[in-house]
């Protein structure tokens, strides 16, 4: 066990894990939810964006690691991270996927090296059905007790849905158990850890940008519905503000001179998917139209796009404005996989400037993300793993970050 401790004392995993759990501290009391009362008046309504701690809301890696660790990136020009989202287990047999995808992304720090993931980059849909302090030990922090790597997230719908002690009893406010995990003012013990090591993460909001050598992630929240996803009003169609999509057209204002001379790749990150083929989980066009204004009044495309939500694998490029930028959806973190696909033609399949590269992936895996300065081309390389599988990566695709061709 690597035992790291990082920047302020942070903790992120157990000197000394114990076995894998197989069963639940807490009960999801789930049947109970999606029948009651209040579910069913409030389930379609669009929860408040809490105001980020700092503004702009952005961090540093830096500011998390320690220095030798940030060296080590900069002079390997090489940096690797684990993306994936709706990790939540709601039933032991779920408990037992998500601990296993854990465990393979926990034994890929473990090998160390230069390929050695540098951090976790959650994509939402942490906890199961509801986000509620009560089921974060379970869902996450004792699945992920072996991870001794910082993890940050953005919130996925479930997240963001609470409902109190009981079927009727006023609920919380939303995200109040995401903001206490992972956008406290310090690091520190949570309460929701069950004692586990990992200190809290200091996101300033669950928005933000996660700023890393050689790499950029501007990650939105996209509310709570099971869909669509919305990162603004859409003209006054949502009753939230356009803060988000301002703040998302201004940062990849901020990126641009730094992408343009070749210094960092620049991701977006976002539950909701803004393109997907699953019949439960369909692509957002509204967050879509969104994301391309914003790209377009910054004049200023991302290498890659990351969505949950959907819980399987799929992986479409994009080729707009002379570049083809991969959009992938990984949502097989632990929550139960499986959705199918709605019957669309065999992959490959091109409708307007995408491409539905291969068939969707109905099985539970996480990605695999590096950007290496060092190659000629320099590349953006994304590889999805099944751990039944084994070692070697189901489906990847490789990005020419000089001439934003995939190659």
């Amino acid at each position: 066990m690597l035992n790291s401790i990082g920047k302020g004392g942070r903790l992120f995993a157990e000197p000394k894990p114990s076995p894998d759990a197989t069963s639940f501290q807490t009960n999801n009391t789930s049947s109970e939810y999606f029948n009651s009362p209040y579910y069913l008046q409030h389930k379609n309504q669009i929860q408040p964006i809490p105001k980020p701690l700092i503004d702009p809301p952005r961090m540093n890696l830096a500011d998390v690691l320690q220095d030798p660790d940030i060296q080590a990136i900069q002079s390997a020009n090489q940096i690797t991270l684990h993306v994936v989202g709706d990790t939540g287990a709601v039933m032991p047999t779920h408990l037992t996927k998500e601990e296993t995808v854990a465990d393979a992304m926990a034994a890929d720090v473990q090998a160390g090296g230069p390929t050695a993931p540098s951090f976790f980059f959650h994509l939402g849909d942490i906890v199961y059905y509801f986000g509620e302090h009560q089921y974060y030990y379970d869902q996450f922090y004792e699945p992920y007790r072996a991870y001794d790597r910082p993890i940050f997230a953005i919130p996925g719908n479930h997240d963001g849905v609470t409902y109190g002690d009981s079927s009727t009893s006023k609920a919380p406010p939303t995200l109040e158990a995401f903001l206490r995990n992972f956008c406290a003012a310090t690091p520190g013990a949570s309460p929701d850890s069950g004692g586990l090591m990992r200190s809290t993460m200091t996101q300033p909001g669950v928005y933000f940008t996660l700023d890393a050598p050689l790499v950029s992630i501007i990650g939105l929240y996209s509310n709570v519905l099971e869909g669509p996803g919305i990162i603004s009003s859409q003209g006054n169609k949502y009753p939230v503000s356009d803060e988000q999509l301002l703040f998302l057209t201004s940062e990849l204002q901020r990126l641009k001179p730094s992408r343009m001379a070749g210094e960092r790749a620049v991701l977006l990150a976002v539950h909701h998917p803004p393109l997907s083929v699953d019949a439960k989980h369909s692509g957002s066009t509204g967050l879509a139209q969104d994301m391309d204004t914003a790209c377009q009044q910054a004049g200023l495309w991302p290498d890659a796009v990351f969505s949950g939500h959907a819980h399987l694998y799929q992986r479409f490029t994009r080729h707009v404005a002379n570049q083809d930028i991969p959009y992938v959806v990984s949502g097989s973190g632990g929550y139960n996989a499986i959705s199918s696909p709605q019957p669309i033609p065999k992959a490959p399949f091109t409708n307007g400037d995408t491409t539905l590269e291969i068939d969707p992936i109905i099985d539970y895996g996480y990605l695999k993300v590096t950007i290496d300065m060092t190659s000629s081309p320099r590349l953006l390389t994304i590889a999805f793993y099944q751990p039944k599988v084994g070692k070697n990566a189901t489906d990847s695709v490789k990005v020419d970050l000089d001439h934003h061709q995939i190659i």
